[in-house]
């Protein structure tokens, strides 16, 4: 008994034993503080490092190499943790036993430039849709989005951004033929008619929606086809990449996620925006 339990032992040993491995390193950038680092987080997707001195939180981002934000705290908090699926930084300190949650909200930088747009071109708040031709939910969207622009006809510019799935095969050419349709004065008839058809797109229907709308088809296919428009494309779904979109649609209201898709939802954001101006 006693030499089966040593011998098992023995044999669980030399099975966990780890594999000898080597360590390298290098020494990374420094970043010198005008105050003793207290604590850091950093996000998920590493766009930012947060760092806790007395009486401020210090935004670091390794892409700009800099502090861009600094976050007034109270001096006596001493430790620091990244909530990050909540987007909250929590603080906490030890000599006075409390605890401070503050709400982080991701501002994206979404380019409009080239893409056609309802609302005042210097409208204060600018409604970013990544969209999809072939998506039935941007589809039932569209209502609302009306109700928006009626609602708000002096304060906001609507914009669609190209984001073509991958799972619809016409999705990518709709998103060409819109923008085609663009350069002779026909988006948003294009743009709805796109809609009306998503069930059953294809080059056919494409080709059939310019020919309704009294397009120049030869300029048409010339434009759809062209590498300016492809490049835009592209632009607006790295965009949408960089600004973690992973479905359509995704809108941002001024650069911000909208969350509550509703009417109240987008009043909310909307009125908020607006009072920063005033």
């Amino acid at each position: 008994m006693f030499g089966t339990i040593l011998g098992l032992v023995i044999g669980l040993s030399f099975v966990c034993r780890p594999a000898h491995a080597d360590l390298e390193w290098s020494t990374g950038k420094q970043l010198s503080l005008e105050a003793a680092p207290l604590d850091v987080s950093i996000s998920a997707d590493g766009q930012w490092i947060f760092i806790l001195t007395a009486g401020q939180v210090l935004v670091y981002s390794p892409a700009e190499d800099k502090v861009t934000h600094r976050i007034p705290v109270d001096k006596a908090f001493d430790r620091l943790t990244l909530f990050a699926r909540d987007n909250s930084l929590i603080l906490s300190s030890s000599s006075e036993k409390t605890i401070e949650i503050i709400q982080l909200e991701m501002v994206q930088e979404i380019s409009t430039s080239g893409l056609a747009h309802k609302g005042p071109q210097e409208a204060p708040v600018t409604i970013a849709v990544f969209n999809d031709y072939q998506c039935p939910y941007c589809s039932r969207l569209l209502p609302l989005l009306q109700q928006v622009l009626d609602k708000n006809p002096d304060d906001v510019k609507l914009v669609f951004k190209n984001f073509p799935l991958a799972m619809h095969k016409s999705a990518k050419q709709a998103a060409a033929a819109a923008l085609a349709a663009n350069e002779q004065g026909k988006f948003w008839e294009f743009h709805d008619a796109l809609f009306k058809n998503y069930r059953t797109l294809s080059d056919a229907k494409i080709q059939e929606i310019a020919e309704g709308l009294g397009l120049d088809i030869e300029k048409f296919n010339e434009a759809m086809n062209s590498q300016a428009i492809q490049e835009l494309i592209v632009r607006d779904m790295r965009n949408g990449q960089q600004a973690g979109v992973r479905g359509t649609p995704t809108i941002f209201v001024n650069g911000k996620l909208l969350k509550n898709r509703s009417l109240q939802g987008f009043q909310e954001m909307i009125d908020a925006e607006l009072s920063k101006g005033k």
